[in-house]
């Protein structure tokens, strides 16, 4: 009787979940209103991060301009981004998102996070080390990036 070796391979099996109505729309509007920063930063919805506290993914992420190189594509991100932006979905928790905030972006280096709770129609602004600021009407100021944002034309 012959026996045969078997190599077995893990493989980790991401599934992504399906971005809502409300998420995407949000996801884009804010996209269109950061635009008008970038000439000092780029805005990248859906860039993976790889960072010092695992892979990272923002919904939003708003990073110092860099360089294009067309023939060399980036899969995962090095470094972080300035500053996050979350958009809680209908099939997230508050809490994970926070804890993604607090034990993810910030230990890695991230100055400051977005948390955009749509149902509230509310900006949760997060800074390292301190309590959030919650934000519902005006203008968000983040002072980690300098951008400002109006809660109103996020939510018009």
């Amino acid at each position: 009787m012959q026996t045969q070796a078997i190599e077995v391979i893990e493989t980790e099996v991401v599934l992504e979940e399906a971005m809502s109505f409300n998420h995407s729309r949000l996801t884009y509007r804010l996209s269109v209103l950061l635009s008008a920063y970038e000439d000092k930063y780029d805005i990248l919805p859906e860039l993976e991060f790889e960072l010092s506290a695992g892979r990272l993914k923002p919904d939003v992420a708003i990073l110092l301009k860099q360089e294009y190189n067309w023939e060399k594509d980036v899969i995962r991100f090095p470094s972080p981004p300035i500053t996050a932006i979350e958009i809680l979905s209908p099939t997230q928790s508050l809490d994970f998102l926070i804890a993604k905030i607090r034990e993810g972006y910030f230990p890695s280096g991230t100055q400051s996070a977005w948390l955009v709770v749509p149902s509230l129609r509310s900006i949760y602004l997060f800074l390292p080390n301190q309590a959030p600021t919650i934000v519902t009407s005006g203008v968000l100021r983040d002072p980690a990036c300098g951008v400002e944002v109006a809660i109103d034309a996020v939510f018009r």
